[in-house]
């Protein structure tokens, strides 16, 4: 799969853009773990041209990351080309525009998801930014707003003209947030339209490898992005290119080297940040592993290890949490 001149090889693994998640330090981990594509957290439109020094932060990137996409998002067609070209002067390989984001305080407003309400509007904010920019812009948008309004399919031949250069397909609609199952056949059948002819990318609950060759499989997608599926769990790339190549379940790791891994996320979080920010990032990662599923007793454990602000405290957590699962 190529996005204009990058080439990302068969079937790649694309790290999703999520905010509070794909820092620089975890979109380097999962990066070492196989994926072929990472990409930043949200970038307001907005708060880049008022140069708000956090937003500008999450233009920071390192040739180890690449290739790498900066996603920004916003509502007006002129801040939107003033951002795109702020993003490309700090070098991304890829510029991707967020159409796609269904919280209140971003598609309440009209962005991320909510340009599903206006797709004029949408479509004249692609131009833009494609015009504005000389790197590949790319778009991340849902099937529609609602059950009523499932439009992608039309949709994407509209962005296609637009001059983008891929798609990102989340399964769902903005009504559904992230609740339900995500429907992966109308992202099939954006495939399978012959008058599409740029990478279409699917993403939508792929929480294993067998998940991802299913979605490869059954809809024809050029690419798969993991989001949810890897918070907690950078590791999850390395086993799905594993499977895609071999066809076999990777074997698993002893327990403690997955939380060798957790450590790591803890010391990248709070060397970026500091001890207390650090920890309270981490946090997220920390709830949603699926690595302390299925340990009889846990729930003390788990709020003290939710609690803690210590790095030295976290770990004998782990430690102990470590020492408790060895058979």
């Amino acid at each position: 799969m190529k996005i204009a001149t990058i080439d990302l090889g068969e079937r790649p693994i694309l790290l999703a853009p999520m905010e509070d998640v794909t820092d620089a330090a975890f979109r380097l981990m999962c990066k070492r773990f196989g994926a072929d594509m990472v990409y930043t957290e949200f970038v307001s439109s907005d708060a880049l041209i008022r140069a708000v020094n956090k937003t500008e932060q999450k233009l920071t990137l390192c040739d180890e990351e690449r290739p790498v996409a900066v996603q920004i998002y916003g509502k007006d067609t002129g801040a939107m080309r003033e951002a795109a070209q702020l993003v490309e002067a700090a070098h991304p390989d890829v510029l991707d525009i967020n159409f796609g984001c269904p919280v209140k305080r971003v598609a309440g407003k009209g962005a991320g998801a909510g340009m599903l309400r206006d797709i004029p509007k949408m479509l004249e904010i692609t131009r833009a930014v494609v015009d504005a920019v000389k790197i590949p812009v790319t778009v991340k948008t849902r099937l529609g707003w609602d059950a009523e309004h499932k439009i992608i399919v039309d949709l994407a031949e509209q962005l296609q003209d637009c001059g983008i250069a891929a798609l990102s397909i989340h399964g769902r609609t903005r009504a559904q947030m992230y609740t339900g199952e995500a429907d992966w056949t109308l992202i099939g059948e954006v495939k399978r339209n012959p008058r599409m002819h740029i990478p279409i990318i699917g993403n939508g609950d792929i929480t294993s490898a067998e998940k991802a060759k299913q979605a490869f499989d059954e809809t024809g997608v050029d690419g798969v992005m993991i989001g949810r599926g890897a918070i907690g769990r950078p590791w999850i790339f390395r086993e799905v290119k594993h499977y895609l190549r071999t066809g076999e379940t990777l074997p698993p790791e002893n327990f403690g080297w997955y939380m060798e891994v957790l450590k790591q996320e803890v010391r990248d979080s709070v060397a970026r940040l500091d001890e207390r920010r650090g920890i309270l990032h981490i946090r997220r990662h920390l709830a949603a592993t699926p690595l302390f599923k299925g340990i009889p007793n846990f729930r003390e454990t788990r709020i003290a290890m939710l609690r803690t602000e210590s790095v030295d405290e976290l770990f004998d957590i782990f430690d102990r949490i470590a020492e408790s699962s060895i058979p």
